[in-house]
């Protein structure tokens, strides 16, 4: 039973990263909690997909199609469809109809579709076409800047962009981190220290929550597979 992840980080504004996936024998993962919108491709039998995913604000059971192997574009945090809000797609999607091996439709036209290398050119023209758009607000909040409006406006805003609260973003990429520490070998307290969790059963609160894994079992690499960069490119 394996899962192959591989996964690139993105130099495009637009883009958080770029994923694919394959299959073996797998019939379900473990879905990390996530704070991106993204658009996944697949292919299984000789028929193709695409979808638009959504962020998650918990960890679930995903089914995942045997042999099937995806393409998928995670989007940086703030951006958002024109015809599809972000709010819409919380812990949620939806399918895009009439797929083909060469392309998809998406707001009323068809595009190329892409592999993992040329993401970002499918971005690029997506953006060009206004069907990809961000709120500038959100971005200089996510740098660190505090804008010229109220705290209230900001909440309203980023809320807007990218369905989920301020503090929701926070606590949901913080799990992720902490999930990424202890598998690479660090211990609870350590990840406690360095990520200012409270004590160690307010982490261990947090995983069960967002990453659906103990501490132990991501140190050891147990719990099965699991949607989540942890630095291997297969998870058994």
């Amino acid at each position: 039973m394996e899962l192959r992840f591989g996964i690139r980080r993105s130099d495009s504004p637009w883009v958080d990263s770029v994923w694919t996936c394959t299959s073996e024998q797998v019939t379900t993962m473990t879905s990390v909690a996530g704070v991106r919108w993204g658009l996944v491709f697949w292919e299984q039998d000789g028929r193709h997909y695409a979808a638009v995913t959504g962020p998650e604000t918990r960890t679930s059971t995903a089914p995942v199609p045997e042999g099937a192997a995806f393409t998928g574009i995670e989007f940086a945090v703030g951006t958002s469809l024109r015809a599809l809000p972000t709010p819409r797609l919380v812990d949620g999607g939806a399918e895009l109809p009439d797929t083909t091996r060469r392309t998809f439709r998406l707001d009323g036209a068809r595009w190329q579709t892409p592999g993992a290398d040329d993401a970002e050119a499918l971005v690029d023209r997506l953006v060009e076409a206004g069907i990809v758009v961000r709120d500038p607000l959100v971005a200089e909040v996510l740098r660190g800047h505090e804008p010229d409006v109220s705290g209230r406006t900001v909440e309203r805003r980023f809320r807007a962009a990218t369905g989920l609260t301020r503090g929701a973003v926070r606590q949901i990429e913080r799990a992720r981190t902490a999930a990424e520490l202890l598998a690479a070998g660090a211990t609870a307290a350590d990840v406690v220290a360095k990520l200012d969790y409270f004590d160690e059963p307010h982490l261990a609160r947090a995983l069960r929550a967002y990453v659906g894994r103990t501490a132990g079992q991501l140190r050891d690499g147990a719990g099965g597979p699991i949607a989540l960069d942890l630095g291997q490119r297969r998870t058994s």
